[in-house]
């Protein structure tokens, strides 16, 4: 009888073991998941527009996706867009947005492989992988495409990193502009409390005919008859970028000085921040300052940040405040006093954002 019941016990142990260890591989396959995404709510105010035109929208925006780590060395992303406005898309050109108010798009899908612990390869349709300021990149953007992130350590805190990539810009209306970038970053004592760093940046923009025939390289100057653009685009960007605190609040200062290559004239813009605080940390607060000059072919009008209601050939400035609800949700509060040259009058704007990233 012991020996039946130890050979009927033998099996059903295996089973167990086979059991648990289906289970383990599940949990590390389900830990090797990891899921992202934001949110979006604004309330957009413009007055001061030719024509005694005023915008006034409500405009939504959620984006949600997941990341896989088939490896240590090997990712893969998939997020998609879904948007909503009181607008209809329409009105999109003539409101120098970069984005659709309604719809749904695919907002990324990459792969991204890491050989070493300071090299990145990034293969698809994902974020630029240049830190840019709004004077030349808008974040929303997802350009498809491929890059190199190369990393050399200077100590024990600072490094170089060099990126260079080739992307289609995917712009709205079937854009087919090409970028092809680099950037070579300083970065002193990162992570520390009081950290700097130097951006030289070079962005190259070619096959621009279809952005030019939809009407979004904007106020960029064109050849007579609404012919091709006058100039190229072939932007040489200097940001210098410093970092301390002020008590327990987070300060950086930023300057961001850009040339277009391409341009026999008006072909200079600049760009300063000034931010105290964070509102990305729980009941913190954030208060924040811009001001730029953009001369008529110093940037492609089409890619810069749409927050600010002209694209070139203006100068302005941007006080905001923010707040943090907690470690996910946030407000800001954004004002735009801008003048377009060669007008009389200013034009304002109001943005009011509840906001949300997990």
């Amino acid at each position: 009888m012991l020996a039946v019941a130890v050979a009927a016990a033998a099996p059903a142990g295996a089973q167990d073991g086979i059991l648990d260890g289906a289970a383990e591989a599940d949990a590390a396959s389900a830990s090797r998941w990891s899921w992202f995404g934001d949110l979006l709510l604004r309330y957009d105010h413009v007055e001061g527009l030719t024509n005694d035109r005023t915008v006034s929208r409500w405009r939504g925006r959620g984006r949600v996706g997941g990341e896989f780590a088939a490896m240590p060395e090997l990712a893969f992303g998939a997020a998609i867009e879904l948007a909503q406005g009181s607008d209809d898309n329409a009105d999109n050109r003539i409101n120098n947005d970069n984005e659709r108010s309604d719809g749904g798009n695919l907002d990324q899908f990459w792969l991204r492989w890491q050989p070493a612990e300071q090299t990145r390869v990034l293969l698809g349709k994902a974020p630029l992988p240049l830190e840019l300021s709004p004077l030349t990149w808008d974040a929303d953007l997802r350009p498809a495409g491929v890059s190199l992130d190369q990393s050399f350590a200077l100590g024990d805190y600072s490094r170089l990193q060099l990126v260079v990539g080739g992307f289609a810009a995917q712009h709205l209306y079937d854009d087919d502009t090409r970028l092809a970038a680099a950037q070579l970053a300083w970065r002193w004592r990162e992570g520390a409390p009081t950290n700097a760093a130097v951006l030289l940046s070079y962005l190259d923009f070619s096959d621009l005919g279809q952005l030019t025939r939809q009407g979004l390289t904007r106020t960029n100057r064109r050849l007579p008859g609404n012919g091709p653009l006058l100039s190229d685009y072939r932007l040489l960007d200097l940001q210098l970028v410093g970092r301390s605190a002020v008590g327990d609040w987070p300060l950086e200062a930023r300057l961001d000085l850009v040339r277009n290559l391409g341009a026999d004239d008006q072909r200079d813009g600049a760009r300063f921040s000034l931010v105290l605080g964070s509102r990305l940390r729980p009941g913190g607060w954030e208060f924040g300052y811009s001001n730029q000059r953009i001369q008529r072919d110093a940037v492609l009008a089409a890619f810069n940040e749409d927050d600010w209601w002209f694209h070139s050939f203006t100068h302005g400035f941007m006080p905001w405040i923010g707040y943090g609800l907690d470690e996910r949700w946030n407000l800001r509060l954004a004002a735009f006093r801008e003048q377009r040259n060669g007008l009389p009058r200013h034009t304002d704007r109001v943005l009011f954002d509840l906001a949300a990233r997990w």
